[in-house]
Parts: C-alpha cells; structure tokens; sequence
C-alpha cells in the first residue's frame, strides 16, 4: 500500500521507502536499451492497451505511445508525475490500480517491483487489469546481495546507504517470479539474465 505522500507500507505499516522526492525523480533515468528488451519481449503493437507499472517521469511510456500503442504509465511519486515527460503519466499505487477488470492488453514494469512491499497484491492487481492471455513483463536487479544495488538510491532518498534494502525490499530471482505469479494467475513463458548497465532478469508472463 501507499499513503499520500508515496510512502510505501506493508500490513504492519511499517515505513519502507519514501518516494516523494522530486531529485530522485529528475535523477531517476532509463537505460536506452530497454527499448530493445521491450521490442523482443513485450512486442507493443499499434493500438494496443499497455500500462506500465513504475514509471518514474514516462520515458519509456512516451516511446512505446509513439510506436502506437494506447499506454499508460503508473508512479506513486507525484514529483515524478509532475515533471512527466508524456501526459499518459498517472499518480497511481501498483497494489491499488483504479482501472476496470481487462483493461490492458499488456503490462509492462522496468525496475519497479523489486521496491512494492505488498508485491502479492500488486502482482494479483495486475492479474485482474489483463486481459486472458495478456502478457506481462517484468525487468528487475539480479541482486547477489539484497539491496546492493540501491545504495545510491538509498543514499538519495534516505541519506543512508544502509537503508538499500527498504528501497528494495524485494529480493527477486526468476524462479521466486515464477512462483508468486503463478499463484496469482499467470503462466511463466520465458526468463532470461541480462548485463546492461547493472545484472538483471527479465520474466515474461501471460495471463491464464
């Protein structure tokens, strides 16, 4: 869950990360060559109903809308919503998506469910929105230590290096993947390990 503020929250409510912050926002960049994972993977066609989970400003939103496709993307940081590159942006929590059953046609999510506490929900959420047979994508960290790759994050949002496993609270692997997605409704197609900028998996799921 998320307060207002973009606090994410777990049943306990205990504090986990904070994400209203406007420099994480303006130094939250994106890789180019998603674009490629994207293409291979998720393949967006023309008029296709995409939403993209975690989308910090909508870079990766704004290209896959000029391919064609009917996208939106979701962020609970509202700095990152209101310097959005694309207005097809949302201030939106992943575990309560406000969108009717069968919206989207396909779901993307680039580096953001590694940081969702209640990612059981988020994951059912994303089940209900999809249609059957819908295809889902998940790019996340390939972690040999949880959180190391968050420090820097850490460091700006907490001012505490220490703090990189409330940011990723989610230690994931494509076997872990598969298994709570397939209890939620989905049907693991592919996973495959990537060394971009920093190690990480891709998950390619369809709906049942």
């Amino acid at each position: 869950m998320t307060d207002g503020a973009g606090t994410e929250r777990n049943g306990d409510d205990r504090t986990w990360a904070r994400y209203d912050s406007a420099r994480y926002a303006r130094v939250n960049r994106w890789d180019r060559r998603h674009e490629t994972t994207i293409r291979d993977h998720l393949d967006p066609q023309e008029g296709e109903r995409i939403l993209e989970v975690g989308c910090g400003r909508g870079f990766l939103t704004r290209v896959m809308a000029d391919w064609g496709a009917d996208v939106v993307g979701i962020d609970v940081n509202r700095h990152a919503v209101a310097a959005a590159v694309s207005d097809r942006v949302r201030l939106m929590s992943a575990e309560m998506l406000d969108f009717p059953d069968a919206s989207f046609d396909k779901i993307l999510s680039v580096h953001a469910i590694e940081h969702i506490p209640d990612l059981e929900s988020a994951i059912s959420e994303m089940a209900r929105v999809l249609v059957p047979g819908g295809r889902a994508v998940f790019v996340y960290p390939a972690e040999p230590v949880q959180g190391i790759w968050a420090v820097p994050t850490a460091i700006i949002l907490h001012h505490n290096p220490f703090k990189a496993r409330q940011v990723h609270c989610q230690w994931l692997w494509p076997a872990k993947v598969r298994k709570l997605t397939g209890a939620r409704g989905f049907r693991h197609l592919h996973s495959e390990f990537q060394l971009l900028s920093s190690p990480q998996f891709v998950s390619v799921l369809e709906k049942r």
